[in-house]
């Protein structure tokens, strides 16, 4: 489910002059190993899609009318209809729309969507989805001169932030920051800001607006809807009977009639947006220029170059001069979001595995496979979902191999094992998985809700991975390598974790105990020594029965693991704290994911401790024969 956050999403651009990009941005020329990509524009009137062939090469632009479809899944089906013979695997849609997650709920169209469903839909073994001016700001890195054309005065300076904006059906903010070897994107809402008058007329524009909304923002004013809603404000102000104008009309009118209304309020339009990309210059100390993009201001043409804009965009008092030396450049090129997408898709699947993702990976080396390990990548190829999902007796079967087999094909690809495979190829599959739920509804089939919750947990696992504490793991692993007594004390669902604890470690002959009633361990506590060990499971860490018996633990001289929220009471009064913080609403619904990352940390303690182990000299011969036997059971099952 790959997604664009709507904070702050980093995607590294290609670095080069900001004077004069160059195409070589986006890559070398040539085909693409795994067939075209698919890639779109999609606003909240028109999608634009095109097949890229090579880098930079859009074949089969085609423009569609949002309104003429009841979602995103009609819409693309519409698109691929005509080029059914071409198989496509991956995909990035820019998408007029804040990204957070699966689920998408556009703000200017009546679509909601998964993108994960989408992504099933069409059996595309990738899908990025992306805020539309992140994808905007992607593309300013591969524009020359003839892609752009300036306003006014300035010299862009070189590895500088750049600031780009557009008003269409809405009104699109975003940034690119520098960095040693490229750009970051600026996630941004920042057409939402509250509208600033400059003057008495912009004064009674807003005065007009508010009589509808009580929260005017800029987008409402900077924008197709915001041009009519001026041209209304103005026919009011200056005591004209008009009847409403769309905004392609009044741009129309301007430009081609001469009409005074329509010529004033193309005027006050081009002021606003110049005070506005003037504040997003001062704010974003965008020496690098900035850039107007959007559906408006390229068909504006010549004409936007006499209009207000940049007077206005200079008129900022004291720093005056400070915006003089920032350039302006009106995106000229057609379709400039396609650049951008292919750049974020490109780079995501260099990122997943080299210079392609793991599927296409899986593909180019089917000949270096033996026959057994070829039927495995086949099964892999053709249900993908299948492998993730399923165990490796089911994987060995379906593919009619060995299990043994199904092994080596995984660290053929240079993976630990089918455990470590199938974190990766969960990742390659849908992008970088975001840390969200994927909502389960009711009318879930039993095959979504299935999707859905191995999604979650997969999600929740790499995110877990990521955040692991090394340090605490070590010191943990130590205290229980000499412990000489080890305790489990959990409540509620919990119980479960330390029970599996208790039936691992027992198996190092290490005396185990597991107590889940609060009387009995907070008895148990004070019979503890020094030396002795207690791990306590909590998905809150703030029960006052299990506190009390971890003081009774510490001043007893045993030492506490706490497997809990890192910023909890339990965290803060053990000897080592090892951090599950995932959130779950503990009051309505049973911890599952949380269970299961305990589960893993339970895992861990018990692979680091029988990695060790057998080599330690105190260990009687029964003790090491058995650790040995148990770590090597254990190990073996983990990467199954």
């Amino acid at each position: 489910m790959a997604t664009e956050p709507a904070t702050n999403t980093k995607i590294i651009a290609p670095a080069n002059s900001l004077g004069e990009h160059s195409a070589s941005s986006y890559g070398h020329m040539g085909s693409f190993s795994g067939g075209p990509r698919l890639l779109a524009d999609i606003g909240a009137t028109h999608a634009r899609f095109t097949l890229e062939s090579a880098p930079g090469v859009f074949d089969a632009v085609r423009v569609l009318k949002c309104d003429d479809y009841t979602g995103i899944i009609p819409l693309v089906r519409a698109y691929l209809a005509d080029h059914q013979g071409q198989k496509v695997h991956h995909a990035a849609f820019a998408i007029a729309n804040p990204i957070d997650g699966d689920h998408i709920q556009m703000t200017n169209r009546d679509w909601a969507f998964s993108i994960e469903d989408v992504r099933r839909e069409f059996g595309l073994y990738t899908l990025l989805i992306v805020n539309d001016f992140t994808a905007l700001a992607m593309s300013l890195p591969g524009l020359q001169a003839k892609d752009r054309m300036q306003i006014g005065g300035g010299m862009p300076v070189a590895k500088s932030v750049i600031g780009v904006l557009g008003p269409g059906t809405g009104l699109g903010v975003s940034g690119l920051i520098p960095t040693a070897d490229g750009f970051v994107t600026l996630g941004s809402e920042g057409g939402h800001v509250n509208f600033a008058p400059c003057d008495e007329r912009e004064y009674a524009i807003l005065q007009f607006a508010w009589q509808e909304w009580p929260h005017v923002s800029t987008e409402r004013l900077i924008s197709g809807p915001g041009m009519e809603l001026i041209y209304c404000a103005l026919a009011k102000r200056n005591k004209k009977k008009v009847k409403a104008l769309a905004a392609q009309d009044i741009m129309h009118g301007a430009l081609s009639d001469g009409d005074a209304l329509c010529l004033e309020t193309l005027e006050c339009f081009c002021g606003m947006l110049g005070s506005f990309s003037a504040n997003l210059a001062v704010t974003l100390g965008a020496f690098g220029g900035i850039y107007i993009g959007g559906g408006i201001v390229p068909l504006m043409g010549d004409w936007f170059a006499t209009s207000p804009f940049r007077t206005r965009f200079e008129a900022k008092g004291r720093f005056s001069s400070y915006l003089a030396q920032i350039p302006t450049y009106v995106i000229t090129t057609p379709n400039p979001a396609f650049y951008g997408v292919s750049a974020i898709l490109s780079e995501h699947l260099r990122g997943r595995s080299g210079d392609s993702s793991l599927m296409d990976r899986i593909q180019q080396i089917q000949g270096e496979l033996s026959p057994a390990e070829r039927r495995v990548a086949a099964l892999v190829l053709e249900n993908p979902r299948t492998v993730l999902n399923e165990a490796i007796a089911e994987i060995s079967r379906l593919a009619d191999v060995s299990q043994p087999t199904v092994i080596r094909f995984c660290r053929s690809l240079g993976f630990l094992g089918l455990a470590d495979f199938k974190l990766k190829f969960a990742s390659s599959l849908t992008g970088t998985i975001p840390v969200r739920h994927s909502q389960v509804r009711m009318s879930d089939s039993t095959h979504d809700l299935s999707a859905k919750v191995i999604d979650n947990t997969v999600s929740a696992i790499l995110s877990f991975r990521d955040q692991l504490e090394v340090h605490a793991l070590d010191q943990a692993i130590a205290l229980l390598r000499k412990a000489n007594k080890i305790e489990f004390y959990a409540m509620g669902n919990s119980r479960a974790v330390a029970l599996d604890g208790q039936h691992k470690f027992f198996r190092f002959r290490i005396p185990t105990a597991s107590y889940g009633d609060a009387h009995l361990f907070s008895m148990a506590a004070e019979l503890l020594n020094p030396g002795d060990v207690v791990i306590v499971v909590s998905n809150s860490g703030k029960l006052p029965e299990l506190l009390k018996a971890v003081d009774a633990a510490r001043h007893a001289g045993a030492d506490v693991i706490a497997i809990t929220p890192n910023q909890s009471p339990l965290a803060k009064k053990a000897t080592v704290c090892l951090a599950v913080n995932h959130t779950e609403d503990n009051a309505t619904f049973l911890s599952m994911i949380s269970r299961i990352l305990q589960l893993l940390l339970i895992d861990i303690l018990a692979v680091g401790l029988s990695v060790d182990a057998p080599d330690a000299g105190n260990a009687d011969d029964a003790r090491r024969k058995e650790t040995t036997r148990f770590s090597n059971l254990l190990i073996s099952h983990l990467d199954s």
